[in-house]
């Protein structure tokens, strides 16, 4: 059975620094780099970049975040960019 392809939808491209860090991310995840860090300040696009990156590997990723409301924003985003696909979120309550 054929896995569904991830398909981005939105009405932006990359832009700014967006395109090189695209380009980082997948060139570490080629390699085999098993953990990336992506920085950058509030409203950078770091959410829109992952998307690229997951879009363009078209495999399953886990994204992390810190806090429950950063969770849900990163869930909440992911669901708009992502349609088609399954986007899951899950909040441990074990700290």
């Amino acid at each position: 059975m054929k896995e569904a392809e991830f398909q981005l939808v939105s009405d932006h491209s990359p832009a700014g620094d967006q395109p090189q860090a695209i380009e980082a991310l997948i060139k570490g995840l080629d390699r085999g780099d098993r953990c990336q860090t992506l920085l950058g300040v509030t409203g950078s696009g770091k959410t829109y970049t992952m998307a690229n990156v997951i879009a363009a590997q078209n495999r399953p990723a886990l994204v992390m975040a810190h806090n429950k409301t950063l969770a849900a924003q990163l869930y909440s985003e992911f669901t708009e960019f992502f349609p088609e696909n399954a986007v899951a979120y899950f909040v441990s309550y074990y700290d």
